[in-house]
């Protein structure tokens, strides 16, 4: 990958990796954009961004996205960059219909064609695979580690802690296998993957600038 030129990071991850907060650092770093299944939620509920709105709009206006993009996506905005938008992984599950597939898939296009950018989930590194400039990343850590991460982020006593980790990670390789066609824990879908165990997210991001580097 040329950080000289226009890039994008895509950053998978499991529940309870980190894989949040280390995206949002990696983009501090980076000085660029990120985006996360938040902010493009919020582009649909807000704008009503659907995959035939989206048409419409690319038909009116080249840079359609960019105009929206301000509303959600500061840049690059050190407030934005370190603020959380309240579960660190994204626990809450949602059933995606082929429609809102469809519609992200769009937004995850545009939000890498209008300059580099890291983003987090949403399928991006399957939606984005034949981007010529692109850094596929997955984060994993031990089922141990990530519950216990889990019940720190979220207060939830172990119990809890593993149903919600186990109904997330179904959850995900189900809306991954439906929408790509692929299994997200085949490594060789990424470029680069680690596991978070025994670092912090600071260490993990350094990690992956000193791959690029």
């Amino acid at each position: 990958m040329n950080l000289n030129e226009p890039f994008v990071i895509t950053l998978s991850r499991e529940i309870g990796s980190g894989g949040h907060t280390i995206g949002r650092i990696l983009a501090e770093k980076l000085n660029v954009r990120y985006s996360d299944r938040d902010i493009i939620k919020n582009l649909e509920k807000k704008f009503g961004l659907t995959a035939d709105a989206i048409e419409k709009l690319k038909s009116q206006k080249k840079n359609w996205l960019a105009d929206f993009v301000q509303f959600v996506t500061p840049m690059p905005s050190a407030s934005y960059l370190g603020a959380g938008s309240g579960a660190d992984d994204g626990t809450d599950v949602e059933v995606t219909t082929g429609e809102i597939y469809r519609a992200e898939a769009e937004i995850i296009r545009e939000l890498a064609n209008e300059g580099s950018c890291v983003i987090a989930g949403r399928s991006g590194f399957h939606i984005l695979k034949d981007h010529p400039n692109h850094l596929r990343v997955f984060i994993t850590a031990s089922k141990a580690g990530r519950v216990r991460r889990v019940m720190r982020k979220q207060g939830l006593d172990e119990a809890a802690a593993v149903k919600l980790v186990e109904r997330i990670d179904r959850a995900r390789e189900l809306y991954i296998r439906q929408y790509t066609g692929n299994n997200r824990y085949d490594a060789r879908n990424y470029d680069l993957v680690i596991s978070s165990d025994g670092h912090t997210e600071a260490q993990i991001a350094d990690i992956i600038l000193s791959y690029i580097g």
